[in-house]
């Protein structure tokens, strides 16, 4: 799943609803939840701090936060002589750093 939003969605003429949100919010699983963060948080970042959207918006961010961190188990279950996966734990906490990314 990419981070590009639909063009009709981002458009400035258009206002952004809370049925867009929740169609972003339908997809998430713990694979996608941090792209979905992003796509969320791009959707809602001109919205006033009051909007519906951006309210739910901000709440499904720190929903999919905490999915994309501690959200399933990594490997398959123990068998014997052999150890699990670490999953991401409470310790790992999502930080987000505003501006582009760099290689």
């Amino acid at each position: 799943m990419a981070e590009a939003e639909q063009p009709e969605r981002l458009r400035h003429d258009r206002d952004v609803t809370v049925d867009d949100v929740r169609q972003l919010m339908g997809a998430s699983t713990p694979h996608f939840a941090l792209q979905l963060r992003n796509r969320i948080r791009t959707l809602i970042r001109r919205l006033p701090p009051e909007d519906p959207a951006r309210l739910l918006g901000e709440q499904e961010i720190a929903r999919l936060e905490r999915l994309g961190f501690v959200g399933e188990l990594r490997g398959e279950p123990a068998q014997d002589g052999q150890r699990t996966l670490p999953s991401l734990g409470d310790d790992e906490q999502p930080h987000y750093v505003e501006g582009p990314t760099t290689g």
